[in-house]
Protein backbone atom coordinates (compact mmCIF):
# COMPACT_ATOMS: atom_id res chain seq x y z
CA UNK A 1 0.00 0.00 0.00
CA UNK A 2 1.34 3.27 -1.17
CA UNK A 3 0.56 6.75 0.53
CA UNK A 4 1.50 10.25 -0.67
CA UNK A 5 3.64 12.00 2.26
CA UNK A 6 3.62 15.52 2.14
CA UNK A 7 6.82 15.68 4.08
CA UNK A 8 8.62 14.04 1.74
CA UNK A 9 6.46 14.63 -1.45
CA UNK A 10 6.44 11.35 -2.63
CA UNK A 11 4.72 8.59 -2.64
CA UNK A 12 5.55 5.88 0.01
CA UNK A 13 4.74 2.58 1.15
CA UNK A 14 3.00 2.65 4.24
CA UNK A 15 3.92 0.98 7.35
CA UNK A 16 2.77 1.59 10.32
CA UNK A 17 4.84 1.51 13.50
CA UNK A 18 3.10 -1.14 15.23
CA UNK A 19 1.71 -3.80 12.94
CA UNK A 20 -1.55 -4.15 12.33
CA UNK A 21 -2.81 -1.19 14.28
CA UNK A 22 -3.17 2.54 12.33
CA UNK A 23 -3.19 5.90 14.72
CA UNK A 24 -4.29 8.89 12.45
CA UNK A 25 -4.72 12.39 14.12
CA UNK A 26 -7.28 14.32 11.86
CA UNK A 27 -7.42 17.99 12.76
CA UNK A 28 -11.06 18.92 13.68
CA UNK A 29 -13.19 21.97 13.26
CA UNK A 30 -13.30 25.65 15.11
CA UNK A 31 -17.08 25.35 16.52
CA UNK A 32 -18.34 28.55 16.19
CA UNK A 33 -20.54 27.88 13.05
CA UNK A 34 -21.77 24.98 10.75
CA UNK A 35 -19.49 23.67 9.11
CA UNK A 36 -18.69 24.90 5.07
CA UNK A 37 -18.01 22.67 1.93
CA UNK A 38 -14.84 23.11 2.22
CA UNK A 39 -14.63 21.92 5.91
CA UNK A 40 -16.96 18.48 4.82
CA UNK A 41 -13.79 17.91 2.29
CA UNK A 42 -11.22 16.65 4.87
CA UNK A 43 -14.20 15.19 6.93
CA UNK A 44 -15.49 12.54 3.97
CA UNK A 45 -11.62 11.76 2.78
CA UNK A 46 -9.81 11.02 5.70
CA UNK A 47 -13.31 8.67 6.89
CA UNK A 48 -12.74 6.77 3.45
CA UNK A 49 -9.17 6.29 4.24
CA UNK A 50 -10.36 5.17 7.78
CA UNK A 51 -13.01 2.54 6.53
CA UNK A 52 -10.55 1.22 3.94
CA UNK A 53 -8.00 0.74 6.69
CA UNK A 54 -10.26 -1.13 8.79
CA UNK A 55 -11.55 -2.55 5.44
CA UNK A 56 -7.70 -4.16 4.95
CA UNK A 57 -7.89 -5.67 8.60
CA UNK A 58 -6.21 -2.91 10.14
CA UNK A 59 -6.92 -1.89 14.26
CA UNK A 60 -7.67 1.92 13.43
CA UNK A 61 -7.47 4.38 16.16
CA UNK A 62 -8.98 7.82 14.71
CA UNK A 63 -8.54 10.79 17.44
CA UNK A 64 -9.91 14.21 16.04
CA UNK A 65 -9.89 17.29 17.77
CA UNK A 66 -13.18 19.91 18.52
CA UNK A 67 -11.03 23.75 18.69
CA UNK A 68 -13.88 25.18 21.32
CA UNK A 69 -11.96 28.46 22.66
CA UNK A 70 -10.93 30.26 20.19
CA UNK A 71 -10.91 34.46 18.86
CA UNK A 72 -13.78 33.31 16.67
CA UNK A 73 -15.57 31.55 19.26
CA UNK A 74 -15.70 34.33 21.62
CA UNK A 75 -16.36 37.20 19.04
CA UNK A 76 -19.79 34.92 18.17
CA UNK A 77 -20.26 34.66 22.11
CA UNK A 78 -19.85 38.45 22.43
CA UNK A 79 -22.48 39.32 19.94
CA UNK A 80 -24.71 37.05 20.81
CA UNK A 81 -24.13 38.04 24.62
CA UNK A 82 -23.92 34.58 25.80
CA UNK A 83 -20.67 32.48 27.87
CA UNK A 84 -18.06 31.19 24.55
CA UNK A 85 -19.24 27.13 25.75
CA UNK A 86 -22.55 27.73 24.58
CA UNK A 87 -21.65 28.52 21.25
CA UNK A 88 -19.04 25.65 21.27
CA UNK A 89 -21.29 23.10 22.61
CA UNK A 90 -24.09 24.36 19.98
CA UNK A 91 -21.77 23.68 17.28
CA UNK A 92 -20.21 20.41 18.14
CA UNK A 93 -23.60 19.13 17.99
CA UNK A 94 -24.08 20.59 14.92
CA UNK A 95 -21.32 19.51 13.37
CA UNK A 96 -22.01 16.24 14.16
CA UNK A 97 -25.39 16.33 12.97
CA UNK A 98 -23.69 16.90 9.20
CA UNK A 99 -20.84 14.74 9.98
CA UNK A 100 -23.75 11.72 10.63
CA UNK A 101 -25.51 13.26 7.37
CA UNK A 102 -22.24 12.81 5.50
CA UNK A 103 -21.83 9.04 6.70
CA UNK A 104 -19.12 10.12 8.46
CA UNK A 105 -17.95 8.06 11.38
CA UNK A 106 -17.33 9.30 14.96
CA UNK A 107 -13.76 9.36 15.72
CA UNK A 108 -12.31 7.31 18.34
CA UNK A 109 -11.85 10.30 20.68
CA UNK A 110 -13.14 13.87 20.20
CA UNK A 111 -10.87 15.48 22.71
CA UNK A 112 -11.98 19.65 23.29
CA UNK A 113 -9.69 22.09 24.08
CA UNK A 114 -11.45 23.08 27.10
CA UNK A 115 -11.05 19.58 28.55
CA UNK A 116 -7.40 19.18 28.03
CA UNK A 117 -5.80 22.66 30.02
CA UNK A 118 -3.55 20.51 32.05
CA UNK A 119 -1.72 18.28 29.11
CA UNK A 120 -1.79 21.52 27.17
CA UNK A 121 -0.16 24.04 29.90
CA UNK A 122 2.41 20.46 30.24
CA UNK A 123 3.62 21.08 26.87
CA UNK A 124 4.13 24.42 26.99
CA UNK A 125 6.40 24.06 30.44
CA UNK A 126 8.33 21.60 28.79
CA UNK A 127 8.96 23.63 26.19
CA UNK A 128 10.11 26.31 27.94
CA UNK A 129 12.05 24.38 30.35
CA UNK A 130 14.16 23.48 27.07
CA UNK A 131 14.36 26.68 26.12
CA UNK A 132 12.02 26.85 22.86
CA UNK A 133 9.92 29.34 24.21
CA UNK A 134 9.90 32.20 26.43
CA UNK A 135 7.76 34.23 28.39
CA UNK A 136 6.93 37.82 27.45
CA UNK A 137 4.19 40.04 29.33
CA UNK A 138 1.90 37.05 29.69
CA UNK A 139 2.21 35.73 26.28
CA UNK A 140 4.35 32.75 25.60
CA UNK A 141 5.83 32.36 22.05
CA UNK A 142 7.85 29.79 20.61
CA UNK A 143 11.71 30.28 18.95
CA UNK A 144 11.38 29.03 15.42
CA UNK A 145 15.26 30.19 15.26
CA UNK A 146 15.62 27.21 17.95
CA UNK A 147 14.67 24.64 15.67
CA UNK A 148 16.65 24.41 12.90
CA UNK A 149 14.19 22.33 10.76
CA UNK A 150 11.28 25.58 10.94
CA UNK A 151 10.00 25.32 6.98
CA UNK A 152 10.71 21.11 6.50
CA UNK A 153 6.71 20.49 5.62
CA UNK A 154 5.99 23.76 3.66
CA UNK A 155 9.44 23.35 1.96
CA UNK A 156 10.33 26.93 2.83
CA UNK A 157 13.33 28.55 4.14
CA UNK A 158 12.85 30.54 7.27
CA UNK A 159 13.67 33.33 5.05
CA UNK A 160 10.98 33.24 2.84
CA UNK A 161 8.65 32.44 5.33
CA UNK A 162 9.29 35.66 7.26
CA UNK A 163 8.96 37.95 3.64
CA UNK A 164 6.01 35.58 2.43
CA UNK A 165 3.45 34.24 5.22
CA UNK A 166 1.06 36.63 7.40
CA UNK A 167 2.90 37.22 10.60
CA UNK A 168 1.29 37.96 13.75
CA UNK A 169 3.76 40.77 14.56
CA UNK A 170 4.47 41.91 18.33
CA UNK A 171 6.90 43.79 20.05
CA UNK A 172 7.04 41.37 22.31
CA UNK A 173 8.59 38.68 20.31
CA UNK A 174 12.54 38.51 19.77
CA UNK A 175 11.56 37.09 16.32
CA UNK A 176 8.81 37.92 13.82
CA UNK A 177 8.23 34.56 12.94
CA UNK A 178 7.81 33.03 16.57
CA UNK A 179 4.18 32.35 17.58
CA UNK A 180 2.22 31.97 20.93
CA UNK A 181 2.04 28.59 22.86
CA UNK A 182 0.00 30.58 25.51
CA UNK A 183 -1.90 33.76 24.91
CA UNK A 184 -2.29 36.07 27.99
CA UNK A 185 -6.34 36.86 28.91
CA UNK A 186 -7.89 39.66 28.03
CA UNK A 187 -11.05 41.25 29.49
CA UNK A 188 -13.98 39.22 28.88
CA UNK A 189 -12.19 36.31 27.61
CA UNK A 190 -12.38 32.41 28.79
CA UNK A 191 -8.98 31.61 31.18
CA UNK A 192 -7.20 29.92 32.82
CA UNK A 193 -4.63 29.87 35.40
CA UNK A 194 -1.07 28.87 34.26
CA UNK A 195 2.88 29.39 35.22
CA UNK A 196 2.66 31.96 33.39
CA UNK A 197 -0.37 33.66 34.66
CA UNK A 198 -4.24 33.65 33.53
CA UNK A 199 -4.29 33.04 29.90
CA UNK A 200 -5.22 30.18 27.11
CA UNK A 201 -3.57 28.20 24.29
CA UNK A 202 -2.42 29.41 20.92
CA UNK A 203 -3.87 27.44 18.20
CA UNK A 204 -1.00 25.18 17.19
CA UNK A 205 -0.08 24.03 20.53
CA UNK A 206 -3.84 22.34 21.45
CA UNK A 207 -3.16 19.41 18.72
CA UNK A 208 0.47 19.04 20.48
CA UNK A 209 -0.69 18.26 23.30
CA UNK A 210 -3.77 16.18 22.20
CA UNK A 211 -1.99 14.14 19.53
CA UNK A 212 0.66 13.29 22.56
CA UNK A 213 -1.98 12.38 24.80
CA UNK A 214 -4.36 10.50 23.15
CA UNK A 215 -1.87 8.64 20.62
CA UNK A 216 2.11 9.21 21.71
CA UNK A 217 4.91 11.06 20.06
CA UNK A 218 4.62 9.93 17.01
CA UNK A 219 1.59 9.51 14.95
CA UNK A 220 1.42 7.13 11.86
CA UNK A 221 -0.52 9.58 10.20
CA UNK A 222 -1.22 13.44 10.41
CA UNK A 223 -4.18 14.33 8.37
CA UNK A 224 -6.11 17.92 7.50
CA UNK A 225 -6.61 20.48 4.70
CA UNK A 226 -3.83 21.54 2.70
CA UNK A 227 -4.58 24.85 4.09
CA UNK A 228 -3.25 23.69 7.44
CA UNK A 229 0.66 22.91 5.72
CA UNK A 230 1.24 26.24 7.18
CA UNK A 231 1.64 27.61 9.35
CA UNK A 232 -0.59 24.96 11.53
CA UNK A 233 0.79 21.70 10.87
CA UNK A 234 4.25 23.48 10.44
CA UNK A 235 4.69 24.97 14.19
CA UNK A 236 3.24 21.92 15.49
CA UNK A 237 5.89 19.95 14.04
CA UNK A 238 8.96 22.53 15.29
CA UNK A 239 6.35 22.43 19.35
CA UNK A 240 5.97 18.66 18.93
CA UNK A 241 9.69 17.73 17.76
CA UNK A 242 11.14 20.08 20.08
CA UNK A 243 9.36 19.31 23.22
CA UNK A 244 9.51 15.18 22.53
CA UNK A 245 12.60 14.99 20.26
CA UNK A 246 10.81 12.12 18.03
CA UNK A 247 8.72 12.62 14.57
CA UNK A 248 5.11 14.11 15.00
CA UNK A 249 3.91 11.83 12.67
CA UNK A 250 5.63 9.18 9.71
CA UNK A 251 2.93 9.86 6.91
CA UNK A 252 1.26 13.22 6.52
CA UNK A 253 -1.74 13.47 4.33
CA UNK A 254 -3.52 16.73 2.95
CA UNK A 255 -6.65 16.74 0.67
CA UNK A 256 -6.86 20.10 -2.26
CA UNK A 257 -8.96 22.62 -1.67
CA UNK A 258 -12.77 23.39 -3.05
CA UNK A 259 -13.66 26.45 -5.25
CA UNK A 260 -16.51 28.01 -6.08
CA UNK A 261 -17.19 28.62 -9.61
CA UNK A 262 -13.41 28.55 -10.64
CA UNK A 263 -13.30 31.08 -7.46
CA UNK A 264 -11.99 30.76 -3.83
CA UNK A 265 -14.56 30.30 -1.49
CA UNK A 266 -14.74 33.75 0.64
CA UNK A 267 -17.86 35.39 2.50
CA UNK A 268 -16.52 39.05 0.76
CA UNK A 269 -17.48 37.24 -2.15
CA UNK A 270 -20.90 35.83 -1.87
CA UNK A 271 -20.10 32.01 -2.56
CA UNK A 272 -19.51 30.74 0.99
CA UNK A 273 -21.66 27.55 1.26
CA UNK A 274 -22.66 25.94 4.36
CA UNK A 275 -22.64 21.57 4.07
CA UNK A 276 -26.37 21.82 5.74
CA UNK A 277 -27.03 24.50 3.42
CA UNK A 278 -26.41 22.19 0.07
CA UNK A 279 -27.99 19.04 2.04
CA UNK A 280 -30.60 20.95 2.10
CA UNK A 281 -31.47 20.69 -1.97
CA UNK A 282 -29.05 17.89 -3.23
CA UNK A 283 -29.05 15.76 -0.13
CA UNK A 284 -25.90 14.81 1.98
CA UNK A 285 -25.14 12.00 -0.03
CA UNK A 286 -25.05 13.40 -3.16
CA UNK A 287 -22.30 16.33 -1.18
CA UNK A 288 -20.18 13.33 0.01
CA UNK A 289 -20.00 11.73 -3.12
CA UNK A 290 -19.46 14.67 -4.42
CA UNK A 291 -16.28 15.20 -2.17
CA UNK A 292 -14.88 11.55 -2.46
CA UNK A 293 -15.42 11.30 -6.50
CA UNK A 294 -12.31 13.23 -6.96
CA UNK A 295 -8.87 12.33 -5.97
CA UNK A 296 -7.93 13.48 -2.56
CA UNK A 297 -5.39 15.45 -3.27
CA UNK A 298 -6.63 17.52 -6.56
CA UNK A 299 -8.84 20.33 -5.86
CA UNK A 300 -12.78 20.57 -6.77
CA UNK A 301 -14.46 23.33 -8.43
CA UNK A 302 -17.83 23.11 -6.67
CA UNK A 303 -20.96 24.27 -9.05
CA UNK A 304 -24.39 23.85 -9.72
CA UNK A 305 -23.48 21.46 -12.66
CA UNK A 306 -21.29 19.20 -10.56
CA UNK A 307 -23.53 18.27 -8.04
CA UNK A 308 -26.46 17.48 -10.42
CA UNK A 309 -23.74 15.31 -12.62
CA UNK A 310 -22.97 13.61 -8.90
CA UNK A 311 -26.63 13.50 -8.35
CA UNK A 312 -27.35 11.84 -11.57
CA UNK A 313 -24.56 9.47 -10.59
CA UNK A 314 -25.88 8.23 -7.21
CA UNK A 315 -29.23 7.35 -9.74
CA UNK A 316 -27.73 5.49 -11.81
CA UNK A 317 -25.57 3.35 -9.36
CA UNK A 318 -28.95 2.85 -7.03
CA UNK A 319 -30.95 1.81 -10.83
CA UNK A 320 -28.40 -0.65 -11.34
CA UNK A 321 -28.17 -2.06 -8.13
CA UNK A 322 -32.16 -2.23 -7.86
CA UNK A 323 -31.91 -4.08 -11.37
CA UNK A 324 -29.51 -6.81 -9.77
CA UNK A 325 -31.24 -7.14 -6.81
CA UNK A 326 -34.36 -7.56 -8.98
CA UNK A 327 -33.02 -10.01 -10.70
CA UNK A 328 -31.31 -12.17 -8.26
CA UNK A 329 -34.86 -12.21 -6.84
CA UNK A 330 -36.38 -13.56 -9.99
CA UNK A 331 -33.77 -16.16 -10.41
CA UNK A 332 -33.99 -17.49 -7.33
CA UNK A 333 -37.72 -17.77 -7.01
CA UNK A 334 -37.15 -19.81 -10.23
CA UNK A 335 -34.43 -21.82 -8.42
CA UNK A 336 -37.01 -22.17 -5.55
CA UNK A 337 -39.79 -23.74 -7.93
Amino acid sequence: MLLYNTMTRKKEEFKPLTDGVVNIYACGPTVYNYIHIGNARPICSFDVLRRYLKYRGYQVKYVQNFTDVDDKIIKKANEEGVESLEISEKYIAEYKKDAHGLNVMDADVHPKVTESMDIIIDIVKTLVDKGFAYESNGDVYFRTSKFPEYGKLSKMPIDDLKAGARIDVSEHKEDPLDFAVWKAAKPGEPYWDSPWGKGRPGWHIECSAMSRFHIGNTLDIHCGGQDLIFPHHENEIAQSEAATGSPLANYWMHNGYINVDNQKMSKSLGNFFTAREVAEKYGYEVVRYMMVQAHYRSPINYCVELLESCKASLERLYNCRNTLLLQWTMTSTLLMQ
